[in-house]
């Protein structure tokens, strides 16, 4: 079971730095043609910079829109944050000063990434107008979270694991080598669930991540009449026409 562990984190690993980083280009190299922020919109480059904050940190959108979803979406989103810092130190030696300080917090972070997700669902079940738009992967995604974030709570609280060997693990595996892991059933569905997760998230809605960032709508400054917004092929064809 370590190695087959072993072996799948290795590809899952594979699958996402490389799946992030094809998509990553993508969105970098498609062009946007049009002049499309969601206004009202900051009319410099510095308010967009702070725009973006905003989004990234306090979904600033959202919180307009709806609030309840905004309260769950927030919730799974800082915890789910707090968590994965707290984890950090299975593949630390000596983990950062920050991350140890994390620790409690990640730990208990994980009721409010749960109650966040069942949220989540329960809108995606019971809100008709965003149940017509869902498909079986939505649902599917939201409970393979919720299935990893419960199987580390009962390894926290109800059923320990040896987490001094699962660190010995993740520090070995890091230097593709195999040591064994801990016999805890919680931490085979954790560690198998998280696998499949990074498996799937270059190529699911999972990546509004990163495309935040590459949308116009949200990164483009609000200047249609002072500057002409033109995308570099449209500047290549406006280059190429005859003078005169």
């Amino acid at each position: 079971m370590s190695t087959f562990i072993a072996v799948l984190f290795w590809f899952s690993t594979a699958v996402i730095i490389l799946g992030l980083a094809y998509k990553i280009r993508q969105y970098w190299v498609t062009p946007a043609p049009l002049k499309i922020p969601t206004t009202p919109a900051p009319t410099t480059k510095t308010g967009v910079v702070l725009r973006m904050a905003r989004e990234v940190v306090v979904f600033e959108s959202l919180f307009k829109s709806n609030l309840w979803i905004w309260i769950f979406g927030w919730m799974f989103h800082v915890s789910l944050f707090l968590v994965l810092a707290r984890h950090l130190r299975y593949f630390q030696e000596q983990p950062w000063f920050l991350v140890n300080i994390v620790q409690p917090f990640g730990k208990y972070a994980a009721f409010g990434m749960v109650i966040g997700l069942l949220g989540l669902l329960a809108r995606r079940i019971f809100v008709d107008r965003v149940r017509y738009i869902s498909s079986p992967s939505d649902y599917l995604m939201l409970i393979m979270l919720i299935v990893i974030g419960v199987s580390g709570m009962v390894m926290s609280f109800i059923q320990h694991t040896d987490i001094i060997a699962v660190k010995e693990f993740f520090l070995a595996w890091m230097g593709f080598s195999i040591a064994e892991l801990p016999d805890s059933l919680p931490l085979i569905i954790h560690l198998v669930m998280v696998a499949v997760l990074l498996f799937i998230f270059p190529f699911s809605k999972l990546l509004h991540a990163p495309g935040v960032f590459f949308s116009p709508t949200r990164n483009q400054v609000d200047n249609p009449r002072e500057q002409r917004h033109l995308s570099d092929w449209a500047a290549k064809l406006e280059s190429d026409k005859p003078q005169g």
